[in-house]
């Protein structure tokens, strides 16, 4: 599913969050979106989901208007997974309560549930599955695995997730960007990740766009690892 962004433009009083004419993410793309602190990588993925308006600029998923106030479908929700914080979830249920909610919505069968549930053993680390602790009580690294659990339960063509290695012991991150990479090369799924972390991103994105203050500064092809010097370069300048 293409993602194309046309001036596109976001503003917080005076600080401009979003600024960025013209982006393609192709079909396919396995991209990574990295930038300090206040780049504005979590507002262009509100702003992609329609969670937030733009001033200026539209956004079309596989050619389809995002915005609900102006689009003729909303089709696009139908094929697009996403966690951004845990807003998304449900805190008042367990795990099993919620993914089982979100197999219904699918029409996903409890034998597809619990197939799709069982290549995630060692990430939810016998810490999620048959326990019956809410949502709500959870550490914030297990909310974190539920809400990528979820977003990826959806089977979506397009799949967004906002700092996903985030609260996540090593293990769990090697575990996520595994599945990532996996579920990309084997449904062709569009994947956009935003991450602080460099090295996992230059890892398992062929893609990489740096943002800052809301702006596109590089778009880098890393199908041979070459961001890593590129992004070193970058923020030892800007430290």
């Amino acid at each position: 599913m293409d993602i194309i962004i046309k001036d596109l433009k976001k503003t917080f009083g005076e600080k401009v969050a979003v600024d960025i004419p013209d982006l393609t993410i192709h079909s396919g793309d396995l991209l990574g979106l990295v930038g300090n602190n206040g780049a504005g990588k979590s507002t262009l993925f509100r702003l992609i989901l329609d969670l937030i308006k733009a001033d200026t600029g539209t956004v079309h998923m596989e050619g389809v208007n995002v915005d609900v106030n102006v689009a003729e479908t909303e089709v696009w929700k139908d094929w697009t997974g996403a966690f951004v914080d845990e807003s998304f979830l449900i805190d008042y249920l367990t795990p099993d309560e919620y993914f089982q909610f979100i197999a219904r919505l699918t029409d996903t069968s409890d034998e597809q549930l619990q197939e799709f549930l069982a290549q995630f053993n060692h990430f939810m680390a016998d810490e999620l599955a048959g326990q019956k602790k809410l949502i709500r009580t959870l550490s914030a690294g297990n909310k974190q695995k539920v809400g990528i659990m979820a977003a990826m339960l959806l089977k979506p063509q397009v799949l967004i997730l906002d700092e996903p290695f985030n609260f996540l012991d090593p293990s769990s991150q090697n575990a996520i960007k595994h599945l990532l990479k996996k579920y990309n090369e084997e449904t062709g799924a569009t994947i956009l990740v935003s991450s602080h972390n460099l090295q996992h991103t230059v890892d398992i994105c062929p893609r990489i766009v740096l943002l800052e203050h809301g702006k596109v500064i590089h778009d880098i092809d890393n199908k041979e690892k070459q961001a890593q010097t590129i992004l070193e370069n970058y923020f030892e300048i800007n430290d």
